[in-house]
């Protein structure tokens, strides 16, 4: 008699989990306010601790005001039992061209570092040149879970 056998599960570290979010450049960030969720797909890119991306005006930009406590996903999925998914959570932080001299210091490396992503970014090569908006969300916590077939 053989025994069944099923997916594994398992909880990723810390080092997997930042491992996962370096590999990837798309992820989704949930934000809420009063009664509602809304879940956002980004670009990104990931650097020492911080989630980096860029958006353009709109609702989000209210919301995250009133509110800027987020979480981000991103998952790798190659099959219905072979995946691996992390969440963030932390705080947005805009970075204003007229900011702080710290806040433009961050600006301009988060720039740089969206520029390893997409070369034109905030340059008149830009394909997205409306997604002027530049922030970044600090990993305050980080979990990750995988699953594999046996």
């Amino acid at each position: 008699m053989s025994a069944r056998t099923g997916p594994r599960f398992k909880k990723l570290g810390v080092t997997e989990s930042r491992a996962l979010l370096r590999r990837n450049n798309v992820g989704r960030m949930a934000i809420s306010f009063h009664d509602r969720v809304d879940i956002l797909p980004i670009h990104y890119v990931y650097a020492n601790g911080w989630v980096y991306g860029r958006t353009s005006l709109g609702a989000k930009l209210v919301t995250i005001t009133h509110s800027r406590w987020v979480a981000f996903e991103v998952d790798e999925i190659d099959g219905l039992f072979d995946w691996r998914s992390v969440v963030i959570h932390g705080g947005v932080y805009l970075l204003r061209p007229d900011g702080s001299p710290a806040e433009v210091a961050a600006r301009l490396r988060a720039i740089k570092l969206l520029q390893q992503l997409i070369p034109g970014t905030m340059t008149a090569e830009d394909p997205v040149p409306f997604r002027d908006i530049v922030f970044r969300i600090h990993v305050d916590d980080i979990s990750g879970r995988a699953v594999k077939s046996k």
